[in-house]
């Protein structure tokens, strides 16, 4: 069952769940559930993660809305920029330095990918 119904199905007790889905749709409310394993909302000093989440996009009359629910810890921000595998592997492939040298440029560039190329290139 959505996890939209369940909630209107708690603030009206009584009421029978199918009979919900069936307003729901009538009103012109589409939900889909969508399987995260983990939800950040990141603000300018923080982090709120979402661990276990039950997570669903509702479709309100062409308004897109997303439900989120589960295990919420904060953390403070990271100033430190994601490096991936695959910028890695970019750099690697556009200079031809090893994984550790792009790695170690990206790092100094804070992640900007051609700046790194540019670094070793020089």
């Amino acid at each position: 069952m959505h996890t939209a119904v369940l909630c209107l199905v708690k603030m009206f007790p009584g009421m029978n769940p199918r009979k919900m889905q069936q307003m729901m749709k009538r009103m012109g409310i589409q939900q889909v559930d969508i399987p995260a394993t983990e939800v950040i909302i990141k603000t300018d000093d923080k982090e709120i993660v979402i661990t276990e989440p039950s997570v669903a996009k509702v479709n309100m009359m062409g308004q897109e809305t997303f439900q989120i629910s589960g295990n919420i810890q904060e953390r403070e921000a990271s100033s430190e920029p994601e490096i991936g595998e695959e910028d890695i592997q970019t750099v690697v492939e556009q200079t031809g330095a090893s994984a550790e040298d792009a790695k170690k440029a990206l790092e100094e560039n804070q992640g900007d990918i051609a700046a790194a190329i540019l670094s070793l290139k020089a």
